[in-house]
């Protein structure tokens, strides 16, 4: 009996031991040890909680000028100017809403394989063996980071979850999901290389309502993000493939708030938001897309072709159109086609109004 009394003793001394570490680390360690005891006082788990640092709203904002191509000598006599006059020929930077602690953009810049595990003609995700396709991509990253060492660049896998088919199907939407253990692994494949993963979606002829819920368990996992495609967001009945879709402002807010909802209700670090787009019909109503702290949107040119051509498109829908952050897409083979010779290098690239954050390679 006394050694039982010594027993119980003992583990309400751990016990209090355990809690006092848990408060000490609350209070006096940046991150948050959390303890889970068996019915004996065991620790059987341990979980660290990063604490996320407040944004740095003076670093964000000379990044977003940088971006804009101002130099850091022009930034600075912005901020010394004694006058509140600003340059009006420039429509970047675009003045939106501080994003949330954790914010990935403009700290990172993200680079991006695009494509389908199922298919080779989708993209590079789809056309090599797996360690091969991380090791390009790999390679690409570095590549973007030695162009702009200021911006360390990130790897992502761009995952077309809901792909736009040219038979209408069983349901008669012209689009196909993705079951769950395709899904699952492009996540595993991320989680090798430490990468985000976007889930694009291709609707046909549903609607982004009945396409976002069979995501939405993804979406909870902070390293997951979502990408709409406009070209296959097919109106009036038209087929995928034939005609280019298109998608409105209202349907893109739909969607922020969607997102925000979910970051709010988890806890979540902001989601990045991508909207492919290579003619202006494929978004209407631009100026009436909102910007929340929660989400932050990307645009991304997704035009291919010679240079020149990528250029003019570049320069119709993101700098005459500015939301908040533009993104480049590059194609290994499209870019290539005659006349063209040669791909867009990143030094090029960077050398656009405004810089891209979102690199995708198709």
């Amino acid at each position: 009996m006394k050694k039982v009394l010594k027993n119980k003793k003992f583990w309400l001394y751990s016990s209090f031991v355990y809690l006092l570490i848990a408060i000490f680390s609350i209070f006096f360690i940046g991150d948050v040890d959390s303890f889970k005891l068996d019915e004996n006082g065991n620790l059987i788990k341990k979980i660290i909680v990063k604490k996320i640092p407040p944004l740095d709203k003076k670093d964000y904002d000379r990044r977003i000028y940088m971006l804009a191509g101002y130099s850091t000598t022009s930034y600075i006599a912005l901020l010394t100017a004694t006058t509140t006059a600003t340059t009006t020929a420039s429509l970047w930077p675009v003045k939106t809403v501080f994003p949330n602690a954790g914010a990935i953009l403009p700290f990172k810049r993200i680079v991006a394989y695009y494509g389908n595990l199922l298919s080779t003609g989708m993209g590079v995700l789809g056309q090599y063996p797996e360690d091969e396709m991380l090791a390009k991509l790999d390679l690409e990253v570095q590549k973007w980071t030695l162009a702009d060492p200021e911006t360390p660049a990130i790897p992502a896998l761009h995952y077309i979850a809901v792909t736009a088919q040219g038979k209408p199907g069983e349901d008669g939407k012209y689009r196909l999901r993705m079951p769950d253990e395709e899904i699952d692994k492009i996540i595993k494949i991320a989680e090798k290389i430490n990468a985000l993963v976007f889930l694009d979606i291709q609707i046909g002829q549903s609607t982004i309502q009945e396409e976002l819920p069979p995501l939405e368990k993804y979406l909870k996992m902070p390293q997951v993000h979502l990408a709409i495609d406009p070209e296959f967001s097919m109106k009036n009945g038209r087929k995928p493939g034939i005609y280019v879709g298109t998608y409105d402002a209202t349907e893109i807010n739909y969607v922020t708030d969607y997102l925000a909802k979910i970051v709010q209700d988890n806890k979540l670090t902001p989601k990045i938001f991508i909207i492919h787009r290579y003619i202006q019909e494929m978004v209407t109503n631009y100026k009436q897309i909102k910007i929340v702290p929660e989400v932050q949107i990307v645009m991304n040119m997704d035009g291919w072709g010679p240079k020149k051509n990528k250029l003019i498109t570049y320069n119709q829908c993101i700098y005459n159109e500015p939301v908040q952050f533009a993104g480049f897409k590059l194609f290994y083979k499209n870019d290539l086609w005659a006349p063209s010779t040669a791909m867009m290098t990143p030094e090029e690239v960077l050398g656009l109004t405004p810089k891209p954050i979102y690199i995708q390679y198709q």
